[in-house]
């Protein structure tokens, strides 16, 4: 049974509304607002406990199997109007679905990272649409996890959300305050640590065989990775480039470098 908002002073509305705004509010609540038929059906088939869940009589006109599916999985579901529901709408033209979603523990599962595969590690990455977009290529490419310094922007803000197209909800990820101290843990478990640096003189990408387990390590958009993370990888890996550009986007990297570790890890398995 759903219950009927009215009005933009609702308790419930006003939670999701700054939710959907404030990051700081998002980790304080350890919740985080899905928006879109999509995306809140894919928290649904992941397994996310779904908190609340809110739609308009025109998505249940539109979307009734996704409506039903929604209002049998949350604790509770509202009907509300449509004027109420572009408060909650980080998009144009908003599909009426909205769903509060418990955040997902992503802080301790270092330790729980597959030893037998290839990582990616993100280092304070700022830019929510280049997050977005490495963590669905990720998903796509079948790494078998990212760790995130928590000097990466929300994996819960809207534009990630939508960026990954759901994969936050599936892709393994470890949140650690600092690179180094996870790449020394890595090491200890035996994966082969890399960072990746716009410099001619490291090794070549297209050159590594990835025949164990690796990370390879990206850096934020216009800094790069710290020196100290640098330091602490056993070796340094660049995108071989013929032009002038001296680097390239954050995403376009990360997806270059995670494209070749999954050929040649591939390759090297034959």
């Amino acid at each position: 049974m759903s219950e009927i908002i009215t009005s933009k002073e609702n308790p419930a509305v006003k939670h999701a509304a700054r939710l959907l705004k404030s990051a700081k509010f998002r980790r304080q609540e350890e919740a985080f607002l899905a928006e879109g038929v999509r995306l809140c059906r894919d928290a649904a088939y992941s397994g996310v406990r779904i908190l609340r869940m809110f739609y308009t009589e025109e998505a249940l006109e539109r979307y009734p199997k996704d409506v039903e599916l929604l209002r049998e999985k949350a604790e509770r579901a509202f009907l509300l109007s449509q004027q109420l529901a572009g408060g909650l709408s980080a998009t144009v033209t908003p599909q009426g679905i909205f769903c509060v979603c418990a955040m997902l523990d992503k802080t301790d599962c270092l330790d729980k990272m597959d030893a037998s595969g290839q990582l990616l590690g993100l280092e304070d990455i700022q830019d929510p649409s280049n997050l977005g977009t490495v963590l669905r290529t990720a998903e796509a490419l079948g790494i078998g996890g990212v760790i995130l310094t928590r000097g990466c922007c929300d994996i819960y803000s809207p534009k990630v959300l939508r960026g990954s197209m759901g994969a936050v909800f599936r892709l393994p990820m470890a949140l650690v305050e600092t690179m180094p101290p996870a790449v020394n843990a890595l090491e200890q478990k035996g994966f082969v640590t890399m960072a990746a640096v716009p410099d001619r003189e490291a090794e070549p990408i297209t050159q590594v065989l990835f025949s164990s387990p690796s990370i390879v390590l990206v850096g934020n958009e216009g800094n790069g990775l710290k020196p100290e993370t640098i330091r602490a990888c056993q070796r340094r890996v660049t995108i071989p480039m013929l032009g002038r550009a001296e680097s390239l986007n954050a995403s376009v990297a990360a997806s270059l470098l995670m494209w070749e570790m999954m050929r040649a890890s591939g390759e090297a398995a034959l």
